[in-house]
């Protein structure tokens, strides 16, 4: 048992005397990458809002274009409600004097 609780203290020394060794080294090499990293995902993010913002206003197009289409339609309709035609009374006067 006491071997054994002295190979763990042997291992957890010479963790300890890696990890404080190579921390520097790796804190160096990571830190640029994380900075690129930042970097890269900052520029995803301006380009994901971008094309969100793009994509948001083509539906208000989309749907503005409907809201024309539907009025329009519309008022076809209720002038042609209100309105005699031509061909329905055979004289042009009939319309004029409604309006």
């Amino acid at each position: 048992m006491l071997e054994r609780n002295t190979e763990k203290l042997i291992v957890g020394a010479a963790l300890a005397f890696a990890t404080s060794t190579l921390w520097p080294i790796v804190k160096n090499t990571l830190k640029p990458l994380a900075e690129t990293g930042m970097h890269g995902a900052a520029g995803l993010t301006d380009r994901i809002q971008y094309v969100l913002q793009v994509a948001r206003d083509e539906v208000e197009d989309i749907v503005a274009e409907a809201q024309f289409e539907r009025m329009r339609k519309k008022l076809d309709r209720d002038i042609a409600a209100e309105l005699p035609s031509f061909e329905e009374t055979g004289d042009l006067t009939d319309a004029e004097s409604n309006h």
